[in-house]
């Protein structure tokens, strides 16, 4: 996108909030404010789960290895204890290891239940917040559709209502209402089912991991 059409296609999305020939709010402004609201939202749901997922992910492979190395020497306490640092502790994997090893003389059965206990716990905290960005997305895109439905009522009103001189004037305002609106709300809503998308994906990935590396670690205690 040139700079040009960059710059024109933030003016007319700023002209949805506030009118370039008073420089008073807009007519749709109610509509634009809503939409940056739920944008703001959006994007601090996206921030948060963006920092929580890719920290909860990030060193996993080298943990797992130095996990590994304690297991081959039959040092099971150290690896508790490892795995009980303060920097891994939040970690889903380290809270899966914790009870897989502390319970593995009891038996298959028990370490099972320890793994689908730690999944059962730490799954939502995964995928917490992400379906609401397609909510959210979804609520951009209807308060966008409510300003083009008021911004045509305006335009059908500069008709039927105005005077002569003024009426091409506040048809197109009407018009220009009716089009920031579904701009915006069209803008925020499908950054919003990309992130959301993104996201879905990301805690998917983490997911699958962490099942994978559980089932390694108790293969691993079991051999």
């Amino acid at each position: 996108m040139s700079d040009g059409m960059q710059k024109g296609f933030l003016d007319y999305i700023a002209t949805g909030f506030v009118d370039e020939r008073t420089g008073e709010w807009a007519d749709g402004a109610w509509a634009m404010i809503l939409i940056l609201i739920v944008g703001g939202i959006i994007a601090a749901l996206a921030v948060e789960r963006v920092i929580y997922l890719y920290g909860v992910a990030g060193g996993t492979n080298t943990f797992m290895a130095s996990i590994a190395k304690f297991l081959k020497k039959g040092d099971f306490d150290k690896a508790i204890k490892f795995a009980q640092q303060k920097k891994y502790a939040k970690k889903p994997i380290a809270k899966a290891i914790i009870p897989i090893l502390s319970e593995r003389d009891k038996g298959t059965k028990a370490v099972q239940k320890a793994v689908d206990e730690v999944f059962l716990s730490e799954t939502p905290k995964i995928t917490r917040f992400i379906s609401l960005l397609n909510v959210f997305a979804n609520i951009s895109t209807m308060i966008g559709l409510m300003g083009t439905i008021y911004g045509l009522m305006l335009s059908f009103d500069a008709v039927a209502n105005a005077p002569a001189a003024r009426r091409s004037t506040a048809l197109a305002d009407g018009i220009a209402v009716a089009m920031s609106t579904t701009l915006f709300g069209l803008v925020v809503g499908v950054t919003g089912i990309v992130v959301q998308g993104f996201l879905a994906q990301r805690s998917k990935k983490v997911v699958e991991d962490l099942d994978e590396k559980t089932a390694k670690l108790i293969n691993l205690i079991e051999q």
